[in-house]
């Protein structure tokens, strides 16, 4: 994938496919930036009612030469409401709609209300480009080639008045996420805890990263019976995996993101339905995602310590699996009676936690795909935030609402929940129930954080897969709260 920022005027005509983003209430001059001849065969168009430049709207209109082939107009939405994810999915639309017909090159022209192209600053400039790798992404790898489909991402980009860097920032994340997401797509007969192992090795091979991995005589050396506990059904082991970006210069801050990293869940001897089981190749989301966050931090050459840091287990059925009533001593020496063996997830976070917390990082930040309750709650678009530190999860949501990722903060403050999570026979329970479930399995994580560490916990249930494509995801693993997380560090390295 090629970016170029020309000096736009006829310059933009010479692509393929010419994509203009425009604000509700446009007019015919806002087509400016278009050859007159295209601009009133697209004013005809719009004039019947087709586009109103909707937030995530678009209108294709074919011409008759050979380049541009045809204009696509994409929605930005009305103009005070506008933020900088409205650029990605306009770009998103815009090059969706090249990759549709073959075509290899695709201009992508922002305009103010006047139809001048617009000068980006360095966050429009990193959506547009994350929006144009995006539009190029499918998981097709086990599909037989179909002779009938037109799809071909593009290869090259024109997007004038962009901050040339700032696109290469924005091609570094997008495709950081497309990476996480082929992870996360991967079936479980084909990622399982030992594969997992060599992709996290690959990529501390390839970008230069500190990696420390514990196998199971490890993790029981260690006290992690958590985990161990999770993975004993499986015929392949557990283990801790733990990669570590340092920059070269002086680091402005330690940032440690542990994933919830289950290849798959059937879950255990509290066995889910057949139906429930299918996706649960997702339920490593979260590993995925900080995986490729510590990937990408490297890439950047970010000026921060980034921890990544996951329990990888498979939840099966088999002779040696954990059993409800078992009775377990985590890492930091806290006891868990277990009611649940499908309530798996909360059980590795509480090693990883454990472990995380002993970097003391200024901010620590876990994502899992944890309960179905946050998914009742909150929909298949938004995801959960818990935080024991207000202003820690302000600027969290600030770095979610600039990425356009949806996070809705949930209470933390029930006493009466809380007791849910108690045992008669241990410290903690590891399932409270239907009812908030959430929320007390937030609350049963905090138990492994060390008092004092600034902490977040994102329950990405529901969201990290998309049942049918939207906005800019397609079918299947979305990599959801990847760009939060990114931009949340960006901040804090001062990017």
């Amino acid at each position: 994938m090629k970016f170029e920022v020309s000096g736009g005027g006829a310059q933009i005509w010479d692509k393929d496919v010419l994509g203009l983003a425009l604000y509700e209430g446009f007019s015919e001059e806002d087509l400016s930036p278009l050859p007159p001849d295209s601009a009133k065969i697209v004013w005809l168009e719009v004039s019947r009612g087709n586009f109103k430049a909707k937030k995530g709207s678009s209108l294709v209109v074919p011409l008759a030469g050979e380049r541009p082939q045809c204009v696509v107009l994409a929605g930005l939405g009305k103009k005070e409401e506008v933020r900088a994810d409205n650029y990605r999915l306009a770009a998103f639309t815009a090059a969706r709609a090249a990759a549709n017909r073959k075509a290899s090159s695709v201009s992508i022209v922002m305009t103010d209300a006047a139809g001048h192209e617009i000068k980006h600053d360095r966050e429009i400039s990193r959506c547009v480009a994350g929006g144009v790798v995006l539009a190029g992404y499918r998981f097709e790898k086990y599909r037989s080639p179909d002779e009938d489909d037109n799809f071909k991402p593009v290869e090259t980009a024109d997007v004038p008045g962009a901050d040339p860097g700032a696109l290469e920032e924005g091609r570094i994340i997008s495709a950081g996420q497309c990476w996480a997401r082929d992870l996360a797509n991967e079936p479980g007969n084909v990622i399982n805890p030992e594969t997992f192992e060599r992709e996290a090795r690959k990529t501390a091979e390839d970008y230069g990263l500190e990696i420390t991995v514990f196998h199971a005589p490890e993790l029981e050396r260690k006290g992690m019976n958590a985990l161990l506990s999770v993975g004993r059904g499986s015929a392949t082991p557990p283990r801790l995996i733990h990669l570590t970006y340092r920059p070269k210069a002086e680091s402005r801050g330690t940032v440690a993101l542990v994933g919830k990293g289950i290849t798959f869940d059937s879950g255990g001897l509290s066995i889910k339905p057949a139906d429930s089981m299918v996706t649960m190749k997702g339920d490593k989301t979260g590993a995925c995602v900080v995986l490729a966050a510590v990937k990408v931090a490297a890439e950047l050459k970010l000026p921060l310590t980034v921890h990544a840091i996951t329990g990888v287990a498979e939840n099966m059925p088999g002779g040696g699996a954990y059993r409800p009533d078992d009775i377990i001593r985590a890492y930091n020496g806290k006891t868990i009676e277990v009611n649940n063996t499908d309530a798996e997830g909360r059980l590795t976070l509480a090693d990883a936690l454990a472990y995380a917390s002993e970097l003391a990082p200024d901010a620590l930040i876990d994502i899992a795909t944890l309960t179905g309750a946050c998914a009742v709650a909150l929909g298949d678009t938004t995801a959960g935030l818990f935080t024991n530190d207000d202003s820690l999860g302000d600027e969290f949501l600030e770095a979610a609402k600039r990425s356009g990722e949806r996070f809705w903060r949930l209470p933390m403050d029930d006493e009466n929940l809380r007791k849910k999570i108690k045992s008669p026979a241990a410290d903690v329970i590891n399932s409270a129930g239907r009812y908030g479930g959430a929320i007390t399995a937030a609350m049963f994580l905090e138990n492994f954080v060390k008092k004092g560490q600034p902490w977040i916990h994102l329950d990405i249930a529901a969201t990290d897969f998309a049942k049918e494509a939207y906005s800019y995801y397609s079918k299947g693993a979305t990599a959801f709260g990847m760009n939060s997380i990114i931009g949340f560090i960006l901040k804090r390295a001062g990017e």
